[in-house]
């Protein structure tokens, strides 16, 4: 089991930033990927980033790509989401995830936080 606890969230004007951190407890966190998703109220819940868990690797939805970037740092146990030069259509609930790929499909994570809120004022 992998407990994930998300934190940064707020809100923020357009042309802002907000680094998201998501905290993870339990198992060996270097084994998983993160994944970041965001559902907008009335929308589906969407992918936005993963990371691998060893070696870096990253994958950035083309929405966000060149204002969002995905880190983490497995001593501390926690990913990031830098979220720059936001804009109101950000505005969402973000969620992190932890599984066994660095993918865009929900099916590939079994650990999910609760989400936190960014709010993006134009």
């Amino acid at each position: 089991q992998v407990q994930l606890v998300e934190s940064g969230g707020g809100s923020v004007q357009a042309g802002g930033s907000l680094r998201l951190s998501c905290t993870a407890s339990g198992q060996t966190f270097s084994n998983y990927a993160v994944g970041w998703f965001r559902q907008a109220p009335n929308k589906e819940r969407e992918f936005v980033a993963a990371i691998s868990g060893s070696t870096g690797g990253t994958y950035i939805d083309n929405s966000v790509q060149g204002r969002f970037s995905i880190s983490r740092d497995n001593a501390k146990n926690t990913a990031y989401l830098q979220m720059d030069n936001l804009k109101p259509e950000d505005t969402a609930v973000y969620y992190c995830a932890a599984g066994t790929a660095v993918a865009g499909l929900e099916k590939y994570y079994d650990y999910w936080g609760q989400g936190t809120q960014v709010t993006v004022s134009s």
